[in-house]
């Protein structure tokens, strides 16, 4: 899996199945069973760390996850999350990026639009592959006023429209659309050259991820409606990941109770 199959899903209509790992052992289970993508989260503050958001994650903590997951898979494309404020001018998000590209991952991933244009066009002028993130921003849980569905007015919706489509032109290859309504997310997705991948966000998307946590059905507090526990109807770790892939690409997953 590498950047240019990344773009024959989208020409193809096959979903996109990505799981969370944060260790190389999860890491090789996910990818001996075929998962597309690897997303090295932040969300580990979270499932990790016990924190209440993904705020305290760090730089070196992104590095040191990065540096063990590329250790148990090959495979799957890998993309690391910048954590919060690592990307706050262009300077500082290349150096980041750097870092995180030198640890093993192929391609970088943060939140926002167009406030980071700056950023956006540095990395595509050295070479360094981007994953955008949109609709609702964990960093940005503060600004938010809380975890919250994002896009349900017109003005909200268009702005993640403008974003996406911004990014698109900035050289992004990807773009996680989180917790906006399904209806919306297939407005984005049908527009774009480029893949996205939901979570909260409805079939329509052209791939799907999930914390690999809550997949396993390992929750601690509120549990989001657009998860669901593979676990659960399957006896392991591995046949619980094989059928997420299945799930994911006969569309029989995310069903109308995972989305909003």
């Amino acid at each position: 899996m590498n950047i240019e199959a990344l773009k024959s899903f989208k020409q193809s209509g096959d979903k996109i199945a990505c799981l969370t790992a944060y260790d190389a052992s999860f890491a090789s289970v996910f990818d001996t069973c075929g998962i597309d993508i690897i997303l090295i989260g932040d969300s580990l503050g979270n499932v990790i760390q016990g924190g209440e958001n993904t705020l305290d994650v760090s730089m070196d903590d992104m590095v040191y996850h990065t540096q063990a997951v590329t250790k148990g898979a090959q495979n799957a494309l890998r993309i690391a999350d910048m954590p919060y404020q690592s990307y706050t001018n262009a300077e500082q998000t290349l150096t980041n990026a750097k870092r995180l590209i030198m640890a093993g991952a192929q391609m970088v991933k943060f939140e926002g639009g167009c406030e980071h244009e700056a950023s956006f066009k540095i990395l595509q002028d050295n070479g360094i592959p981007v994953c955008g993130h949109l609709g609702l921003q964990p960093q940005s849980v503060i600004e938010m006023d809380d975890y919250k569905v994002q896009g349900r007015d017109k003005q909200s919706a268009d702005k993640i429209i403008k974003d996406a489509l911004a990014l698109v032109s900035w050289g992004v290859k990807a773009i996680v659309l989180e917790c906006v309504p399904a209806n919306l997310a297939k407005q984005v997705s049908q527009s774009l050259s480029i893949p996205t991948i939901g979570i909260g966000a409805g079939v329509n998307c052209d791939g799907q991820v999930l914390v690999s946590y809550d997949m396993l059905g390992i929750h601690v507090g509120h549990v989001p409606k657009f998860v669901k526990n593979f676990l659960i109807d399957n006896g392991d770790v591995k046949s619980a990941v094989d059928a997420f892939i299945k799930a994911v690409k006969d569309k029989s997953f995310p069903g109308e109770e995972h989305s909003y």
